[in-house]
């Protein structure tokens, strides 16, 4: 999943959201370096990524990129299914999106000296631009894929993506609702699961 549905598969949770959101940019052994809640965030954020990735609907979904963007067809995903996920926020949040992406930055603004370089370089652009409230515009889907296109060693076509989405936009939306409930559940026992594995210290 993408940058909003960590956010929003958090659960309102301040550690949680630091860990779930930056996990990308914290490899293998650098987990270490985390404990108690933020350390069991980065540890959902696999889990859910996992889960995605193996899920028959998700592999539904990229049936219909996969022709055309090969591997990359994974990213796309994710990326069309923020879109639904702000696109549809009101039935998935009480919280206007508005003030939850607000509250998101905030909160990560308050850790960034506990993360990667690498994440507040990114962080910078994503706040400055807004890209969580955009992700639920085609134009900021499109913007998102023009930049993973252009940092890609290969010839992606990634920037391409949203043509197949505005074509087949019913179908992907199908997916996302019958999988983003799935996910959602998967998702809160897990936390539940990690939590007392882990503990929150």
């Amino acid at each position: 999943m993408n940058f909003l549905a960590h956010a929003y598969l958090s659960f309102g949770q301040e550690k949680i959201l630091v860990g779930n959101f930056a996990a990308d940019f914290i490899k293998g052994k650098e987990i270490l370096r985390y404990h108690g809640d933020t350390k069991t965030g980065i540890l959902l954020h696999r889990e859910i990524d996992f889960f995605t990735d193996s899920h028959p609907l998700v592999k539904a979904a990229q049936s219909y990129l996969r022709p055309k963007f090969r591997h990359y067809s994974t990213v796309i995903t994710d990326i069309f299914f923020d879109y639904f996920l702000g696109k549809h926020w009101a039935k998935f949040s009480d919280t206007p999106l508005e003030l939850f992406v607000k509250q998101t930055y905030q909160i990560m603004e308050r850790h960034l000296a506990e993360l990667p370089g690498s994440f507040s370089e990114m962080f910078y652009w994503m706040r400055k631009q807004n890209w969580l409230l955009h992700y639920k515009e085609l134009s900021g889907i499109q913007r998102t894929l023009n930049g993973l296109s252009n940092r890609t060693a290969f010839d992606s076509k990634m920037n391409e993506a949203p043509e197949l989405l505005l074509e087949k936009e019913a179908e992907f939306e199908v997916i996302f609702f019958a999988f983003f409930r799935e996910l959602e559940t998967f998702a809160r026992e897990k936390l539940v699961e990690l939590k007392q594995i882990h503990g929150s210290h």
